[in-house]
């Protein structure tokens, strides 16, 4: 049977959820979430919050899905250890220190990838599998025959979303954010600018940006014959009266089968953005996008909503009676679905004058369970003859009785649980960073920064591929990294692994990879890895990880402070980005296509402009319709070189995308012979103002 995932923002939402039929649902507690916004649970109300689903049958999965910084670990620690007393189901992580963490402390507890980890493809549900995990949460953007192609070969359970909103970017590949105003959506905090109107090449007010919530109503019979584990429903910054409505629409859908009536009315009357649309037909587009449009609340349709979890409650756990009544005695047993067993004595009946008691009658007294999260399914008895036994008092024992495998429902197990290991701290080189360089296009490897014989030339994938000769001279002058896309899906691993055999035997030996999904992929065709930022790595734990899956080096996340990027763990050669247009945000629907109607990803670039006229440049994702979504302005510590010295890097690299010959060789001058810092033009980046 599919699990309907639903979320809880808070104990008001949570209430919602269980009383709608949601098998399990996701929440946050503390800081350590992805949605900051909601108002999110304490640790004591956490404990209350397992109590109240567990007794009603119901899993809880909490979220620890940010990034964590090296400070922040014992707390994210103390957190986890709380949760697993508390008798959470399971851990949802994105940050691989968070799960070595789990993994130490709690490790009977179930650990869930989040959408977070940018999981697209079998390979990166296999790494997920190889690194403890059970479940992973798969990107929104896959369609139906790559959800079916993964589960039909997954070794772990998968789960995907059904219903609820749409990211533009990638989850865990979404920086806007963060570049904008300081609120990164890796560390739950996102302010939504997707949300915000744009123009291609001048401001407009349109939403190219903005795509529809995600409905997969209709498809979800075909899910469950897929092999999907759990259906999930986004929602944790949204109203009691949404989690409701939506839970309740999907558990009918479930149990009936069918979308009929009045559902599509239901979830269109709870929250919509012109409409729905989903990734799972596998087509893209214009219009897959759309905008909320402001209405006032329909009040009586909230309140008889609100009626669903406030006023009542569902009869949700199938219980089975058994009772005996003999002379002198009464006992009355009730057993759980988990086989959870109470007894309870009763008083001695009493000798029939007129009417003696029956099965039937002792049944339906047994079996009104209002008020009661329980739904009596049988009764069984034995009475002997010529007794009887008051109502109340069989009333009374029903109560008791239930009242006592209440208690035991929310008794919490003690888990094993053990103590973080003490991180290992791996410090850098004391000399000058090395100089590393990747270049977008070909036209950018100029003879200025050949002669200038950086560490490493990181070129993409394909360029290499399309010209083998330039290849072949490259390897020949400096030792050339290729570049892979961070989006490769199923279908596109069959022509990776053929081009990376090929850049193979013309001398390329390493490859640079943003998606954990790339290793397993390398390792097959005998190439080293690199790890670039779309890995995110931010603290210690991660980084240490980063020696033990065998990276050659690695690019740390351009949302870390220079403090946290002094102060982290280098067990592999570190590196960060010291020049370029960041890039922001990855797509899969064609931003350029978006523009023109048709795929001219070919020709020049375009960009966005947002109504401050602040630009984004858009790129390909190496040689894919995919759109890169880069920062207006160029990040730039060409005059800083010797306080990211101090840091204990191994390299700093300089990042090219939209710079033509000219400017490439001007920036290689200025890496040489620092000038003055351009505010107007480039920015520090968040290397000295962090983000929420």
């Amino acid at each position: 049977m599919l699990e309907l995932l639903a979320p809880a923002g808070s104990m008001e939402a949570l209430r919602a959820a269980v009383q709608n039929g949601a098998n399990a649902v996701y929440l946050g507690c503390g800081q350590f979430n992805a949605r900051q916004s909601a108002k999110n649970f304490t640790p004591q109300t956490l404990t209350e919050a397992v109590k109240y689903c567990h007794i009603r049958g119901v899993a809880v999965h909490l979220t620890l899905n940010t990034l964590v910084s090296d400070k922040e670990s014992q707390e994210a620690a103390a957190l986890i250890r709380h949760a697993a007393l508390s008798g959470v189901d399971a851990f949802i992580v994105q940050d691989l220190g968070i799960l070595q963490l789990c993994k130490q402390i709690a490790p009977q507890i179930p650990i869930h990838g989040s959408t977070q980890m940018t999981v697209h493809s079998l390979p990166g549900v296999q790494f997920c599998a190889g690194m403890g995990m059970s479940r992973v949460v798969l990107s929104r953007e896959l369609s139906r025959e790559e959800i079916r192609y993964i589960c039909h070969n997954s070794p772990i359970e998968i789960e995907v979303f059904g219903h609820g909103a749409l990211c533009m970017g990638y989850s865990g590949q979404c920086y806007l954010s963060a570049a904008i105003g300081g609120r990164s959506g890796n560390r739950g905090r996102c302010a939504q600018p997707c949300r915000q109107s744009y123009g291609h090449g001048r401001w407009e007010n349109k939403y190219p940006l903005s795509l529809k919530d995600n409905c997969t109503a209709q498809y979800v019979k075909d899910l469950e014959a897929l092999g999907v584990t759990s259906l999930k429903l986004e929602g944790r910054m949204k109203r009691p009266e949404y989690v409701a409505a939506v839970t309740n629409v999907y558990r009918r859908i479930l149990d009936e089968g069918q979308v009929a009536g009045d559902m599509m009315d239901i979830l269109h009357t709870a929250f919509n953005r012109q409409g729905f649309t989903d990734y799972y037909s596998g087509k893209t587009g214009n219009h897959m996008f759309g905008t909320r449009q402001e209405q006032q609340d329909d009040e009586r349709w909230c309140k008889q909503i609100r009626q669903s979890y406030e006023t009542a409650e569902n009869a949700l756990v199938p219980i089975r009676f058994y009772m005996t009544v003999k002379n002198g005695s009464s006992c009355l047993q009730v057993t759980d679905p988990n086989g959870l067993v109470s007894i309870i004595n009763g008083p001695a009946p009493e000798q029939a004058r007129v009417t003696e008691l029956t099965h039937e009658e002792l049944a339906a007294r047994l079996s009104k369970t209002g008020g009661t999260p329980y739904r009596c399914v049988d009764v069984s008895s034995q009475i002997d003859p010529g007794l009887t036994l008051s109502a109340a008092a069989i009333n009374g024992l029903r109560r008791d009785v239930l009242n006592m495998l209440t208690a035991q429902r929310a008794r919490m197990e003690d888990p094993v649980l053990g103590r973080p290991q003490k991180t290992v701290r791996y410090s850098g080189p004391r000399t000058h960073p090395e100089l590393t360089v990747q270049v977008t296009t070909r036209e950018q490897i100029t003879a200025k920064l050949l002669k200038a014989i950086p560490e490493i030339l990181y070129v993409p994938l394909h360029i290499l591929v399309e010209d083998q000769n330039l290849c072949r001279k490259l390897t020949q002058q400096v030792k050339v990294c290729a570049v892979l896309p961070r989006i490769v899906h199923d279908g596109e691993l069959s022509k990776l692994r053929q081009d990376l055999l090929i850049v193979k035997s013309l001398g390329v030996r390493e490859a640079l990879i943003g998606n954990v999904g790339l290793l397993l992929p390398l390792r097959e065709c005998g190439i080293r890895a690199r790890g670039d930022f779309g890995l995110n790595l931010y603290n210690s734990i991660a980084v240490n990880i980063a020696r033990e899956l065998e990276l050659r080096s690695a690019c740390l996340s351009f949302e870390m402070t220079l403090p946290q990027i002094r102060d982290v763990s280098k067990a592999v050669p570190c590196e960060i980005l010291a020049y370029g247009r960041l890039p922001l945000m990855i797509t899969e629907n064609c931003l350029i296509r978006g523009k023109t109607g048709q795929c001219t990803c070919h020709l020049a670039p375009t960009k966005l402009v947002d109504k401050t006229g602040a630009e984004f440049p858009v790129i390909k994702d190496g040689n894919t319709c995919r759109s890169v979504l880069l920062n207006g302005k160029k990040l730039s510590w060409l005059d800083r070189q010797e306080d990211l010295g101090k840091l204990g890097l191994w390299a700093t690299r300089l990042y090219f995308t939209t710079e033509n010959p000219t400017e490439v060789d001007r920036v290689l001058a200025a890496y040489e012979h620092p000038g003055a810092f351009d505010p107007g033009a480039c920015t520090r980046g968040l290397y000295l103002r962090g983000v929420e």
